[in-house]
């Protein structure tokens, strides 16, 4: 699963890797469910790309209430198609979510221990998502869910799922409504091991009131004199 991430790179060049107007954006290191995260999609009105405040947490315009959010911060790929949640969203309503990395926490006996997952290459990821509008309340709210799917050889020892990290070249064919559905799911698909760096982290990244480039410095710096 994805519970945890982090964006923190510059606003133009979060713009310039996913080809979308520049918009401002704060950077946040422990972004968690519930709270905004940016996003993007393509615009219905120009079809052009647009980078979007999205709540994190899908909550599907049938849904009786927001609280549905809670439960579908992630998809997992392999019933993504099919689940009532996430089916229309996955036909026609697909985004791009960047991170610059994200958290996941290793069973270790009883102990848990984080660690943050970044780029090995590069700054970015661009996970894949579904957003939705729910309009059953005061306003309209619009949300996110990150699709998962089984993790890669790199990643399986901490867990067992991870957020599908997509390539570049393959942004243009998930935001493209029209994109039929087997090549949707041929990029469901773990991303290729050397692309992912990682290392342990303390557990500060456990509450969510901690936000600072301080919880993901390794764990030997925050010993160090």
């Amino acid at each position: 699963m994805c519970g945890r991430f982090a964006l923190f790179s510059d606003p133009d060049r979060i713009a310039d890797y996913l080809d979308a107007p520049p918009v401002e954006w704060p950077p946040r290191y422990n972004v968690a469910p519930t709270q905004p995260v940016l996003a993007c999609r393509l615009n219905a009105a120009t079809a052009a790309r647009e980078l979007v405040p999205l709540r994190w947490g899908l909550v599907a315009s049938c849904a009786h209430d927001l609280a549905a959010g809670v439960k579908a911060i992630n998809a997992r790929a392999e019933t993504v198609a099919d689940k009532p949640t996430f089916r229309a969203a996955f036909k026609a309503r697909r985004c791009l979510i960047p991170a610059s990395g994200y958290y996941e926490w290793k069973h270790e006996g009883k102990a848990k221990r984080p660690h943050f997952i970044h780029p090995a290459h590069g700054e970015l990821f661009a996970f894949a998502g579904l957003w939705d509008v729910w309009a059953k309340g005061a306003a309209p709210v619009e949300s996110c869910s990150i699709i998962t799917t089984a993790a890669n050889e790199a990643t399986r020892h901490l867990h067992e799922r991870m957020p599908v990290i997509l390539d570049r070249a393959h942004f243009a064919v998930w935001l493209d409504p029209l994109t039929p559905p087997p090549a949707l799911h041929e990029l469901l698909r773990p991303c290729a091991p050397d692309r992912i760096a990682y290392h342990p982290i303390a557990p500060l990244v456990g509450n969510v009131k901690n936000d600072g480039p301080q919880l993901f410095a390794p764990v030997a710096d925050l010993f160090t004199a």
